[in-house]
């Protein structure tokens, strides 16, 4: 049972952003080039950042479902147990998420089980057995639509288009070896998310924000860094995500598979569909 909750804690530090080091045979050629210059330069930099990664397709993507495993740490030690998943991500034409935990069930021939699933709306989360569904706990809830609202997409779709909205070049970096343009923007009521890019592909090789902490009042660090890119289905995707909080490891997470575009059905992301028992 630990082991199924600490699947729980994994997916609870899910994200969908795309991610870094991919290898060179799938990496579109990319050059910043003497374009990437000027007061604009950290637009221009995203700008490329989203060719990258598909241009108007990958920001138009309709749906996506990813299935892989994960760990969970905690201060630095892996957690019990490699969790298998699957996920389906829906954007459109309103978000919704579902993630169900697979367990093996037998010695000699074991068997695939799917008896937890979270959904996730655009204003609340659920955890789904075949008794019923319960909300999920609010500081969850609460770190899921945070991470939503920072994330690479969220970046391109929402923060650029809002007015006053500021993009600051701020140099170079490095992440995992590779040489990064480090780009973060601004709101107006000073919140913010930094980008490092890939400084050849422009492909995202981290995402970072701070936010406030509810009970406590300090600042936190919230960090994702993507590595291992693939294309899939005519898609970037990066393979491995590792998250960060206050610079401590709390979860890695491993892509196996990642298609785009399935018109996944509705019923996937409804939270009154209850699961099947097992016989």
């Amino acid at each position: 049972m630990r082991a199924v909750r600490n699947a729980i804690l994994a997916m609870m530090v899910l994200t969908t952003a795309a991610v870094a080091h991919a290898q060179a045979s799938d990496v579109p050629s990319a050059d910043a080039g003497p374009s990437v210059t000027g007061n604009d330069r950290g637009r221009k930099l995203i700008a490329l950042m989203v060719q990258a990664l598909g241009g108007d397709a990958w920001i138009n993507r309709k749906d996506w479902t990813i299935e892989g495993h994960a760990a969970t740490f905690y201060k630095g030690n892996p957690n019990e147990g490699v969790i298998a998943y699957e996920e389906f991500h829906r954007a459109q034409p309103s978000f919704a998420e579902r993630i169900e935990i697979i367990t093996k069930i037998g010695v000699f021939i074991p068997t695939a089980k799917r008896d937890i699933v979270q959904v996730w709306t655009p204003d609340d989360g659920y955890e789904i057995t075949y008794k019923g569904k319960k909300e999920l706990p609010k500081i969850d809830v609460a770190d899921f639509e945070r991470r939503r609202a920072h994330s690479v997409e969220s970046v391109v779709t929402d923060w650029l288009k809002r007015p006053g909205v500021e993009v600051v070049y701020e140099g170079t970096s490095i992440v995992e070896r590779h040489l990064a343009d480090k780009v973060t923007v601004l709101s107006p009521d000073n919140d913010a998310v930094t980008l490092e890019l890939d400084e050849t592909t422009h492909l995202p090789l981290a995402r970072e924000f701070e936010y406030r902490d509810a009970v406590y009042k300090d600042h936190d660090d919230d960090r994702e860094e993507y590595d291992d890119y693939h294309m899939q289905d005519g898609f970037m995707t990066a393979l491995v995500t590792t998250r960060y909080r206050n610079g401590d490891m709390v979860s890695q997470r491993y892509y196996t598979k990642v298609t785009y575009n399935k018109d996944l059905s509705p019923a996937l992301f409804d939270p009154d569909k209850l699961l099947e028992k097992h016989k």
